[in-house]
């Protein structure tokens, strides 16, 4: 009975998702980004707990340099960015084709060494931080002919689940289960494929502890432990938002893993080298991270005084 009554509520929520959807995709835009404020302006009002978790992270990541009222207005940005970000994902399928990617996407400086990589015969590790428009990175890359794959968790509602797949793959890609799959994906790299991975979240009290805006973050360890083993270049990229309908692809640091694996502790360089290089880049528009995470939940029992607690990507990269 538990499972019918579950089975009927995540069809309901299917069809009133998808009934939005359908609201957003008939309205004019100024419509639809209307409708995308006022629901993060809902989300910012009604969410208590992770309008708290927001205003906590940016007070630990940015000590002191904001005001009481100045935090407020970071969170509430934060809650408008995704509001208008979630608009665009339901638009932009609609809009972006590889003869029309250029009203879109800049690519600027990035573009010659990204390709590069990717041409470049070896196994490629894209990764990538829950900002700006993550969803977009993997999207463009099939866009303009590269084959990838991603790793992302299964949505719990089955309906939701096929959807946004399909979505996902609409240009190409492929999708891994975030869990039970590392076979598949060690057997990916050693094809020499390009794989797509959020390397931003809490990785509970087993994680690898490396610094992030300043504080001890435990971070997952896999994607410099696959690097290692199978020699696969490591690049940080974003897709950060210019404006309504606007993105530029930016490319951070290109992490060889030859570079690390004679040092001690390899895989801990290479995981503090490439979540500076994402700081990096988040650094660039702050209001488009997803500070609503509790990116620092866990802290080390004890503090690992054998390394920095600021790691520069640069130095790390040899």
């Amino acid at each position: 009975m538990v499972k019918e009554r579950k089975a009927w509520l995540d069809l309901l929520i299917y069809l009133a998702v998808r009934l939005v959807v359908l609201v957003v995709q008939s309205v004019p835009v100024s419509w639809a980004y209307w409708l995308g404020r006022m629901l993060a302006w809902l989300g910012w009002k009604l969410d208590h707990r992770h309008r708290a978790v927001a205003r906590q992270n940016l007070s630990l990541a940015f000590p002191e340099q904001f005001s009481a009222s100045e935090l407020d207005q970071l969170v509430r940005a934060v809650y408008r960015h995704f509001g208008e970000m979630l608009v665009e994902c339901l638009l932009l399928p609609r809009k972006l084709w590889p003869t029309t990617w250029r009203r879109y996407i800049e690519l600027g400086s990035s573009a010659a060494p990204l390709a590069r990589v990717l041409l470049s015969g070896r196994p490629c590790l894209l990764l990538t931080a829950h900002y700006g428009n993550w969803e977009l990175a993997s999207y463009v890359l099939g866009l303009f002919g590269f084959r990838s794959w991603a790793v992302a968790r299964p949505l719990d509602n089955p309906w939701l689940d096929r959807w946004v797949r399909r979505f996902r793959q609409r240009t190409g890609q492929k999708l891994l289960a975030k869990k039970g799959e590392l076979d598949r994906l060690a057997e990916l790299l050693r094809r020499r494929a390009v794989v797509a991975m959020l390397v931003d979240q809490d990785a509970g009290p087993r994680g690898l502890f490396v610094p992030f805006f300043g504080r001890w973050a435990s971070t997952h360890k896999s994607p410099a432990l696959l690097a290692l083993e199978h020699n696969a270049l490591v690049i940080t990229v974003t897709v950060r938002r210019l404006g309504p309908m606007r993105y530029c692809v930016e490319l951070g640091e290109i992490l060889h893993p030859e570079n690390f694996q004679h040092l001690p502790q390899a895989h801990w360089l290479l995981t503090a080298a490439l979540t500076a290089s994402l700081e990096k880049l988040i650094r660039n528009d702050i209001r488009q991270y997803f500070w609503l995470h509790r990116r620092w939940k866990h802290q080390p029992r004890r503090l690992p005084t054998s390394q920095p607690l600021r790691a520069s990507p640069t130095t790390m990269a040899g």
